[in-house]
């Protein structure tokens, strides 16, 4: 059966509540966006934090040592820049 995420950049982007996990559980790492707080816009709820955490895909990594890297944008689309340089950058490497 085929999985039909919606993907960013070649990559799933699967949103659970205010969390948002981004990569492919098959390789080292993968990324959880929490959204943190919102705003009203035009009666819509708009993010205006969001935390960014780069997580151990291992199932072996337990509790807070799955958290390789963490930090927090303004907007989701600085979120996901930085998370895909992460994973770019960390899921290259050895």
């Amino acid at each position: 059966m085929e999985n039909n995420y919606l993907c960013y950049k070649g990559r799933p982007l699967v949103r659970s509540g205010n969390e948002m996990y981004f990569g492919n559980m098959s390789d080292k790492y993968i990324i959880l966006i929490k959204e943190l707080a919102t705003k009203k816009v035009n009666e819509v709820d708009v993010g205006t934090k969001f935390e960014i955490q780069l997580l151990f895909t291992d199932p072996d990594i337990k509790g807070r040592g799955k958290i390789k890297d963490t930090s927090t944008k303004a907007s989701f689309s600085d979120a996901l820049e930085l998370a895909e340089a992460w994973l770019n950058r960390f899921n290259a490497q050895k």
